[in-house]
């Protein structure tokens, strides 16, 4: 019994050392399968962005103003008659660019011309008559000291002389009349300038004064352009028409010919309270009828010229938060830098800026979209316009 009772704690120590050891042999390969930590990522460089470049420059630059207008005739002739009678030649064709003097109708004069016939025969008649009444008047004047008789004979030749010579007289009047009235049978042009439509021809009868008009002839050459502008231009307009005449162009929307230019002529005496606008008329040269009357223009007025304007293309201009308006500028390190600038206005695809630009400062034009301030860019040629 003795035996038995000892190997007990023997037994139990070795499973317990055996035990030990399967728990120590178990954990090893689980440490094993554990995965190291990974080494923390460098950061991603920043992109760069590539844009289209142009320089800033600063020049003389037009103040422009530009509106729209009406091109307006400088004058207009309504033809009328002032005889009565039947037109018997229609000279001119409808459309037809007339001369001052020219022949347009012939109105039947024959009436007038028997009138003027007969009158001068009375003329003719009366004359003779004057001559021989100033004869006895110089006859009778010898006998005035011979008596009461004499003398009464002699004023009564004196006063028929008169009467005579007063006779000629009305009738050459009279005369001048009926050669004015056959004058006035040959219409002419008042205007030089180009005929509108001709709503009566040969055959039909026209009377002196009548409403409906032979012709019309509208002076193109030179013509006028009607336009307004905003009152806030007033001081720069009267500046310049003291200085001398400020050049106004003229183009016809759509018209690819070079845009006309004149000159101010009339400058209205007050503001339309309406539209706060003030009426301007400019004169042209139209030899080649450029202009029409009636016709819708595009006019730009150029009051002044400035000197040392500062600009840029106008896609450089960018349009931000509030209507604010800025620019990016390439800096020596090849980043773009946001800059805020204000518009004052755009003169041929340039704008024309007030800024902390200074002239040959590359500005972004194009790929100004994905631009932050700070960005690095790199510049690329521009793209071509697809034909």
């Amino acid at each position: 019994m003795m035996p038995s009772r000892s190997l007990f704690p023997l037994l139990a120590g070795a499973f317990s050392a055996g035990l030990v050891a399967m728990i120590a042999g178990s954990a090893t390969p689980l440490q094993a399968q554990t995965p190291a930590p990974a080494p923390s990522a460098a950061p991603a460089p920043a992109p760069t962005l590539p844009v289209v470049v142009s320089r800033a420059e600063r020049g003389p630059i037009p103040l422009e103003i530009t509106t729209n207008g009406n091109v307006v005739a400088e004058a207009t002739v309504s033809v009328r008659s002032r005889v009565d009678g039947q037109i018997e030649k229609q000279h001119v064709e409808e459309g037809q660019r007339v001369e001052r003097g020219q022949m347009l109708f012939t109105i039947d004069a024959r009436m007038t011309q028997a009138l003027l016939a007969q009158q001068e025969a009375q003329l003719a008649r009366d004359r003779a008559q004057a001559v021989r009444a100033r004869s006895d008047a110089n006859r009778y004047a010898s006998l005035r000291g011979e008596g009461f008789t004499a003398a009464q004979r002699y004023e009564q030749a004196q006063a028929d002389a008169t009467a005579a010579e007063a006779t000629v007289k009305a009738g050459e009047a009279l005369i001048s009349q009926t050669r004015l009235t056959l004058d006035f049978a040959s219409i002419r042009a008042e205007l030089r300038g180009r005929l509108g439509a001709l709503p009566l021809t040969e055959g039909n009868l026209v009377r002196a004064g009548e409403n409906t008009p032979l012709a019309t002839i509208t002076q193109t050459d030179p013509i006028q352009v009607q336009f307004a502008v905003p009152e806030r231009w007033l001081p720069e307009v009267q500046a310049s028409l003291r200085a001398g005449r400020p050049v106004v162009t003229a183009h016809p929307p759509g018209d690819r010919h070079a845009p006309v230019q004149g000159s101010v002529v009339f400058l209205d005496s007050q503001v339309d309270s309406t539209s706060g606008t003030v009426q301007i008329k400019a004169r042209f040269a139209n030899p080649d009828n450029a202009l029409w009357p009636g016709q819708y223009v595009n006019v730009v007025l150029v009051p002044r010229v400035e000197p040392e304007a500062l600009s840029v293309p106008v896609q450089a201009v960018q349009t931000g938060s509030g209507n604010s308006r800025y620019v990016y500028v390439i800096d020596g390190e090849s980043r773009a830098r946001r800059r805020a600038v204000t518009l004052d206005r755009v003169v041929g695809g340039r704008a024309v800026l007030k800024a902390e630009i200074a002239a040959g400062d590359k500005v972004v034009i194009e790929g100004a979209q994905l631009l932050s301030d700070g960005a690095r860019v790199v510049e690329r040629p521009a793209s071509r316009p697809q034909s």
